[in-house]
């Protein structure tokens, strides 16, 4: 038998030209490269030609990896059929496809880790089908059942807006509130990722399951993918006790452990690195293993009997602003013109803007608070604003502008995009503002929260 004839989740033993590996066949993107899962994880690639000899250890077992059972959740309302055994349980059980695993849903919203090698071009494409991820990752089979799969729509990360953030909450909220369903996994693109979070974080509230946002930072078909680890770390929160909305990646460089980070603390903060995902303000909610999770902060306990209501509804007319040394005001005028309804001003040191001189933001400031929400966030990302320590900043606390404590500047956009966006919210902007909806500030911060 040729290697290539083959079926994909075939678990073998190679002798090769390069080495002896025991591995799991995928789905190769051509006929000369075969691709090959070794047990740690990682993908490779070997030419047909140097493959010496192959046993076939175990064939695919239909049990733990059978794509036909995701095509047929893909519908984005039919669940799973479930087996006659699972019929009838208590509120307290997970009905699932098998009896010894709970339910997870699974969201696919883009980005790399939703993309594959483009053996034409040499970048990257979509995944053509929803149940690909898990021919890649089969092992997050091993934890649970992948009973539904969802997919909103297939985007990167930088092509989302408010819009898209409801549509999530919307699919995300059904899930939620289907008794079948353990928890939520939601695989996103890493350089807006950490907006989503806070966006799912404030719409959906007080969660009675887990919510798990996720990435990679490169192609499933990449040897050096995170994805797996990240997957299997996002499973095993998925069916926890944490109903918490949260984003679960690698914790180091290294393939050893993901860190579940609360999603209105969480930012982006390397280009390429797999751990690129750093607490900000904050420690870690766990430390998530393969095969189990160590708690570091409190959380929010599941209820399945809970329902959520959402508040999705975000408004478009919001800006995120960067101060920078010698900065004309003129920049709000603009926003203004262009009927903006609020901003966020990354101002410097502990809460100041320039308060003299031609370029004075003060007098601007005075007379666009009226007119418009206008907040401030400190562009050092770690701490929390101080405007009364020097003169600059208690200047500019008289503009009655709203300072967002250590809130990150990120957070703050979504969070007042989220209150501008609803009737009720919006009557007392500067009061919900400083009202902690998703542990989005801190009263207090220690050492041990810098640089986390």
């Amino acid at each position: 038998m040729r290697i290539s004839e083959i079926e994909p989740g075939t678990k073998v033993k190679l002798k090769t030209r390069k080495g002896n590996f025991a591995c799991r066949i995928l789905e190769s993107p051509s006929k000369e490269i075969i691709l090959i899962k070794l047990n740690s994880g990682y993908n490779i690639g070997i030419k047909e030609e140097d493959i010496l000899d192959l046993k076939v250890v175990k064939e695919k077992d239909d049990s733990s990896f059978r794509p036909s059972q995701f095509l047929d959740a893909v519908s984005c309302s039919s669940p799973v059929p479930l087996p006659s055994a699972q019929k009838g349980k208590k509120n307290n059980e997970i009905a699932s496809l098998s009896q010894e695993k709970p339910n997870i849903a699974l969201v696919v919203t883009g980005g790399t880790i939703s993309s594959r090698l483009d053996v034409k071009t040499g970048g990257v494409k979509w995944l053509t089908k929803t149940d690909e991820l898990l021919k890649f990752y089969p092992e997050i089979l091993e934890i649970a059942n992948v009973a539904k799969i969802e997919v909103p729509f297939m985007k990167a990360s930088e092509n989302m807006d408010a819009k898209d953030w409801g549509k999530i909450s919307e699919v995300v909220v059904k899930l939620l509130n289907d008794s079948s369903i353990s928890g939520v996994i939601v695989t996103h693109g890493t350089d807006f990722l950490h907006y989503t979070a806070s966006a799912l974080a404030f719409s959906l509230g007080k969660l009675n399951k887990p919510v798990v946002l996720t990435y990679s930072q490169r192609s499933s078909d990449r040897a050096s993918s995170d994805a797996n680890l990240n997957l299997i770390c996002s499973a095993r929160v998925a069916v926890s006790d944490i109903a918490e909305v949260v984003l679960v990646g690698h914790a180091n460089s290294d393939d050893d452990f993901c860190y579940a980070l609360p999603a209105t603390k969480v930012r982006k903060m390397h280009t390429s690195r797999r751990d690129t995902f750093r607490p900000i303000n904050s420690k870690p909610t766990a430390k998530v293993f393969s095969d189990k999770i160590e708690m570091i902060a409190t959380y929010n306990v599941r209820d399945n009997k809970k329902k959520i209501k959402i508040k999705n509804k975000f408004s478009d007319k919001v800006a995120l602003v960067k101060f920078y040394p010698g900065q004309s005001p003129d920049i709000l005028d603009f926003y203004l013109k262009k009927g903006y309804k609020g901003l966020v001003i990354e101002v410097s040191g502990l809460g100041h803007l320039i308060s003299e001189g031609k370029n004075s933001w003060i007098p601007k400031l005075k007379k666009l608070t009226k007119k418009m929400n206008v907040c401030a966030s400190a562009q050092t990302i770690y701490g929390r604003l101080h405007p009364l320590v020097y003169s600059a900043g208690r200047e500019l606390e008289k503009t009655e502008i709203i300072f967002l404590k250590d809130m990150l500047s990120e957070t703050g956009f979504v969070k007042l995009s989220w209150i501008l966006g609803d009737k009720e919210m919006r009557k007392e902007v500067k009061g919900n503002m400083l009202k902690n909806f998703a542990q989005e500030f801190n009263e207090c911060l220690g050492e041990e929260e810098f640089l986390n």
